[in-house]
């Protein structure tokens, strides 16, 4: 049995499916990446596997249990942590302090959340924002500081969606190697982004869909070369001209 797998999960928002019979599996230790157009239904699968959306039909397994159905926070607790493609931290609060509030998921006590926030603050590199207020942060950090939140939640599989939005050529950089640097710390990933050399240079396999429905799945090799990819991407004028 996979690590991960979903199922023919579909999501109905009234008449529309946003997603729909879309099927996939992850194995433990996998950098797994979810490509599409915008609007193509990426960030809801993500908001189906956490519980923030129930599902229409489907299931979804995490570790060979059935965790569609339940809460969000149960979900988190069982190991899946996320990140948010609008980064919202608190923002009168000091990074570690941020840091803090995730790490009491699994922490009993306030020493022992600090003693975890202050780990995941160095491994993540924020330690030199360690006590600034969070809205003091320039883009690139506070979503770092997004990562850094979710991976003191002890996650086994780490949701990314879209980090690297809105970064600079040494930022992407930077991003690109704190995502290798978690993935080599035993975590399992699942990676929605749109920059093309991100979710190519790190994935293991690719998951491609468009209207909410899976197009193509494969090593980054067959997707980059794959013709409903293309089209999907860059419109079917480009896709005839290639």
């Amino acid at each position: 049995m996979a690590y991960f797998e979903a199922k023919g999960i579909t999501k109905f928002f009234g008449g529309l499916a946003a997603v729909n019979g879309v099927s996939f599996k992850v194995e433990q230790g996998q950098i797994y990446g979810l490509i599409g157009p915008n609007g193509s239904g990426k960030t809801t699968i993500f908001n189906l596997i956490n519980g923030f959306y129930p599902l229409t039909k489907g299931e979804i397994h995490f570790e060979g249990k059935q965790i569609s159905g339940l809460k969000t926070h149960q979900i988190c607790r069982l190991g899946i942590g996320r990140t948010f493609q609008v980064v919202k931290p608190l923002k009168r609060m000091t990074v570690l302090d941020n840091v803090i509030a995730s790490a009491f998921l699994h922490a009993g006590r306030k020493h022992e959340a600090l003693k975890l926030a202050e780990e995941t603050i160095e491994f993540c590199g924020l330690t030199a924002y360690r006590d600034k207020p969070a809205k003091s942060l320039p883009i690139a950090s506070r979503k770092r500081l997004e990562i850094t939140r979710a991976v003191a939640t002890k996650p086994k599989l780490l949701l990314l969606d879209e980090t690297a939005a809105g970064l600079n050529p040494s930022e992407l950089e930077e991003a690109i190697a704190l995502i290798k640097k978690i993935s080599a710390s035993g975590i399992t990933i699942i990676i929605v982004e749109h920059i093309m050399r991100v979710i190519m240079t790190i994935s293991e396999r690719i998951l491609a869909i468009n209207h909410g429905m899976v197009i193509a799945e494969g090593y980054p090799s067959e997707i980059a070369s794959n013709e409903e990819v293309i089209t999907a991407y860059l419109g079917e004028d480009y896709s005839a001209q290639s």
